[in-house]
This record gives structure tokens, C-alpha cells and sequence, in this order.
């Protein structure tokens, strides 16, 4: 296999370069917003004795993740949108690849494990702090870097291994599988069905997995008082805000065979910066207990 790129060059969002300084500002701010808005609940949650349940041991490292998966894109797009040619060297595309990738998967794996913490918690709560104790929270999180960590080393063992013998031109603002392959100088169908299967059924298994813990918790809660069910469901809707959010686009790309599409690029903004940048909005403005945590992290 006959490899003569040494660097690719990203198209970027766009090549207008109006449009680019327009998208460098929000960009920027929305950065900052991810960085800042997702180590202040780190800090909250470390230094408040009241938020030592399971969901904010988990909601802590999903804030770490969020700060580190937008990292893997961000900086180097917002750069790019100030810069007339765009290039990433090819060691450094497969980087990317691989710890995006890792990643992201690890966010899926992490939300999965939220739903299954809160159905727990509603629908046996005399038993939720035996069975979703400190031990076994170790364990789920373990657990969900290490599937994410495998699911990256085989998609990038399955473009490390093609050659690519030029064009080197990506219509893309970051190195992904789609448009790597579809550089490649070989046959990608079966890779592309390869890799269909591994993103996008982990994606979509993970969605069903989370849609049948909430049918249970709705199920569940039908014995419930008004107030009782109210509660519940207030504690859940962040959660699901916060899946819908990020499997929708996640969905979207990676749950079809090896094609690109010129709506790819706005999409793919949307769950590596878009979603990173609400979720503590989302987790803080509908907790009481956060809220109240900051608070006296202020005072």
C-alpha cells in the first residue's frame, strides 16, 4: 500500500471569508463557553459535600469529556477560519481521528450509563445505593473509556491501512472516516460498511438502550403521586435533552455506508461543539442542588 500524502488540506466550513470571520467570533465564545462552563461544574462538584451522588460522579466526567472532545476540533477550526490555506500534517490527521473518535464514543458510553443510573434511582430507590454504589460506578465509568478506546483503534486501523496516493484535499473542517475514505486509493466498500457497523450501531444501540430505560421509568412512575411523578421526570428531562442533542447528528453521519454530504459539516459542528457547549446549561439551570452548590462555591 503505496502511501504518497504526507499532509491534507481542509476545505473548513467555508471559503468565504466574511462568512469565516463571522463564524471565527462565535466560535471562539462558544469555545470558551465549553472550557469555562465545564470546569466550573468540575470544580462545583469537587468541592461540594452535598453533590456526592452516582449521577454527578458521572456528571463530572462527562464535563471532562465534553471540555476534551471539543478540544480534539475546535482550536485547530477556529484557527483555520483566520488562515488562507488549511493544512494537517498526516500523522496529525490520524491523531485527530483517533481521539475524537475515542472520545466520542466515550460520551456515548457515558450518557448510556446515565440513563442507567436514573432508571435506578426512580424505579428502585430503596436499593439504588446498593446497587449503583461507588465500586460499581468505577466500574461503568472504566468501563465506558475502555469501549471508547477500542472502538477508536479499529476505526483507525481501518484508514490507517489504505493508501492514499493523492488527491489529499478534504472537504471537511477535521480528519473523520467519511472523507477519509473517500480519498483513499482503493476499494472502501467494505471498510465503509466495516465502519457504518462499528459507529453507527453503537450509536444507535446505545439511543435504544436509552430509549427503553426511559420507557421503563415512565412506566414505573405511573403508580406515583402527581407530585411524585413530577419530580421524576424533572430530573430526567435534562438527561434526555442532553441524548437527543448529541445521538441525533451522531445518528445521522455515522449510521449510513461510506457517503458524504454538504449538510456533514454543519452537522458535525453541532455534536462537537454545539452540544458540549449546552450541556452545562442544561445540567445547572434545571438542578436545584447544582444551582445551590455554585452558590456557595461563589460566596
Amino acid at each position: 500500500n503505496k502511501n504518497n500524502v504526507t499532509e491534507f488540506i481542509l476545505h473548513g466550513l467555508t471559503q468565504d471569508k466574511t462568512v469565516s470571520k463571522v463564524f471565527f467570533s462565535l466560535l471562539l465564545v462558544f469555545y470558551a463557553s465549553i472550557i469555562l462552563g465545564n470546569l466550573l461544574i468540575i470544580i462545583t462538584i469537587n468541592t461540594s459535600e452535598q453533590l456526592n451522588s452516582p449521577m454527578y460522579f458521572f456528571l463530572r466526567y462527562l464535563s471532562f469529556v465534553d471540555i476534551s472532545y471539543s478540544t480534539v476540533t475546535a482550536p485547530k477550526l477556529i484557527y483555520d477560519l483566520l488562515v488562507e490555506k488549511k493544512t494537517i500534517s498526516f500523522v496529525g490527521c490520524i491523531a485527530q481521528l483517533f481521539v475524537g473518535h475515542f472520545f466520542g464514543c466515550t460520551e456515548i458510553f457515558l450518557l448510556t450509563v446515565m440513563a442507567y443510573d436514573r432508571c435506578i434511582a426512580i424505579c428502585k430507590p430503596l436499593h439504588y445505593t446498593n446497587i449503583v454504589n461507588k465500586h460499581v460506578c468505577g466500574w461503568l465509568v472504566a468501563a465506558s473509556w475502555v469501549g471508547g478506546f477500542v472502538h477508536s483503534v479499529v476505526q483507525t486501523l481501518l484508514v490507517i491501512q489504505l493508501p492514499f496516493c493523492g488527491p489529499n484535499e478534504i472537504d471537511h473542517y477535521f480528519c473523520d472516516v467519511h472523507p477519509l475514505l473517500k480519498l483513499a486509493c482503493a476499494d472502501t466498500y467494505i471498510i465503509g460498511v466495516i465502519v457504518a457497523a462499528n459507529s453507527g450501531v453503537i450509536s444507535l444501540s446505545c439511543f435504544v438502550v436509552l430509549v427503553v430505560s426511559y420507557a421503563v421509568i415512565l412506566v414505573s412512575l405511573r403508580t406515583r403521586s402527581s407530585e411524585g411523578r413530577l419530580k421524576a421526570l424533572y430530573t430526567c428531562t435534562s438527561h434526555i435533552t442532553v441524548v437527543v442533542l448529541f445521538f441525533g447528528p451522531c445518528i445521522f453521519i455515522y449510521m449510513r455506508p461510506s457517503t458524504t454530504f454538504s449538510a456533514d459539516k454543519m452537522v458535525s459542528v453541532f455534536y462537537t461543539i454545539i452540544t458540549p457547549m449546552l450541556n452545562p446549561l442544561i445540567y445547572t439551570l434545571r438542578n436545584e442542588d447544582v444551582k445551590n452548590a455554585m452558590k456557595k462555591l461563589w460566596r
